[in-house]
């Protein structure tokens, strides 16, 4: 996919980054333009990273993030602010699924995946709100799921999280348009990533991807557009959105 959108002189976080969609979301932005501060717990798998970055001409700023610990995000988001003069984009990507049958699912499994999925990305987006708004603006995107707006089954945990970070897209938005930041969801169906592709590639695997209308699986670069959208100027009227991209999953008639 192609587009002329370009982030040239902006600073982007990504949190979640050492591996799947945050690694492929920030090299997304790198290409085009944005000066991009990865976070993550691992921080030996973002030294790769930010090796294909700088390889192919842009720049990255690695910093040790853990979205559960308010301490973390708070010095995270701050060193990403003075380092690279304010924050101008956050992609708020890191999560957790904890796939359990509801009567085994245990008060441990629930809390991890509420704090990694919904308190983590609160905690992020407040932090970097802030920075946004003594800045002038920015744009926040939630990287939610059709799971925030469907049910499934083993993934009680995750859907509920998934929906209490849709909602709270949809209030920050309201709270934060004078401030002139923006808060918009990506809701992503299935998408193929190294950490799936042996589950896709069985009988189950195989009988999802029929009950998909476009009959296939999503490929990472198939969010790069609606991606950039959110956190360009080509969406500078859009706040409270939820953007589905999952091939019609979420429409199909029972």
């Amino acid at each position: 996919m192609t587009t002329t959108i370009s982030l040239a002189g902006q600073t982007a976080l990504v949190t979640g980054a050492s591996s799947g969609l945050g690694r492929h979301f920030a090299r997304l932005l790198a290409k085009h333009g944005a000066r991009v501060a990865i976070g993550a717990r691992r921080m030996d798998k973002l030294v790769s990273l930010a090796e294909e970055i700088r390889a192919e001409g842009g720049e990255a700023l690695l910093v040790e993030l853990d979205v559960t610990d308010e301490a973390s995000v708070d010095r995270a988001v701050g060193q990403v602010a003075d380092a690279m003069v304010g924050i101008d984009i956050l992609v708020n990507n890191a999560g957790i699924v904890i796939a359990k049958p509801v009567l085994e699912l245990s008060v441990t499994d629930w809390d991890m995946t509420v704090a990694t999925n919904l308190r983590g990305a609160f905690l992020v987006a407040q932090a970097a709100a802030k920075r946004m708004a003594e800045s002038g603006g920015g744009s926040i995107v939630n990287i939610a799921s059709i799971a925030g707006l469907r049910t499934g089954g083993h993934i009680s945990a995750y859907a509920a999280s998934k929906a209490g970070l849709i909602h709270l897209t949809k209030n920050l938005a309201v709270e934060l348009a004078r401030s002139k930041v923006r808060v918009n969801a990506l809701a992503p169906g299935y998408i193929e990533t190294e950490l799936n592709a042996d589950f896709f590639a069985s009988k189950a695997g195989e009988d999802l991807v029929r009950r998909i209308p476009q009959r296939r699986l999503g490929r990472p670069e198939d969010l790069d557009g609606p991606l950039l959208l959110l956190v360009s100027d080509a969406s500078r009227y859009m706040t409270g959105t939820v953007l589905v991209v999952d091939g019609g999953h979420s429409v199909n008639p029972l």
